[in-house]
């Protein structure tokens, strides 16, 4: 269930992106590095097919073994997650994450086992307005792995979070998709998600 870059270019007045190229593995991680602007959000986008009508896509997106250039968004089954988290704040932290369970059977238990491996296991009930920053973002975290992607892009999901938390939340997500064998793109400036990362990096 690799996911390939073809010779992918996206254009608008100029190019944004031009011929890049990547193969990740299943349970691998790329990194991909670039200044401000350099393309970083605009590839993110045109892999979960979210790029506004105005820009230009060439090449191609494969995800295990299949063209998804074509596919609408909903059925890219592409888990993102972002900086900020975007929860449902009128949903409990628990609801949030059942929102992303795609087999609804014993999510009640699923929950729980996920909360207790982000050390929030007391939370289910919370309302996430009254959660931290950084505990927002890990119930964002397993609202997306509760969804099965088939594919997962990171835009900094790590970076709220204090440094110990860090790296422990860091350590998770990265065991969770070699396990389950998705490929991931990430899209970091801090050079120990990439070391931790372990995997190829690309830069724009």
């Amino acid at each position: 269930m690799a996911l390939e870059l073809i010779d992918l270019s996206v254009t608008k007045d100029k190019h944004a992106l031009f011929n890049v190229n990547a193969r990740v593995e299943p349970g691998k991680v790329l990194s991909v590095l670039g200044a401000s602007g350099s393309g970083k959000s605009t590839l993110l986008n045109a892999v979960t097919g979210q790029l506004e009508s105005v820009f230009t896509v060439k090449g191609d997106i494969v995800l295990n073994g299949e063209s998804i250039i074509e596919v609408p968004t909903y059925q890219r089954r592409v888990g993102v997650l972002f900086q900020d988290a975007l929860l449902f704040e009128h949903l409990t932290v628990g609801e949030n994450i059942e929102f992303g369970f795609r087999n609804r059977k014993n999510t009640q238990q699923s929950v729980a086992q996920l909360l207790g491996e982000v050390e929030m296991q007391d939370m289910q009930h919370r309302s996430v307005s009254s959660l931290s920053g950084g505990q927002q973002a890990r119930v964002a975290l397993l609202r997306t792995m509760a969804s099965e992607p088939k594919a997962m892009l990171l835009d900094e999901p790590f970076s709220k979070l204090d440094t110990q938390l860090r790296a422990k939340v860091r350590e998770w997500v990265f065991s969770t998709v070699k396990v389950q064998n998705i490929p991931t793109i990430m899209v970091t400036h801090d050079a120990e998600d990439v070391d931790a990362a372990n995997g190829d990096i690309i830069q724009l």
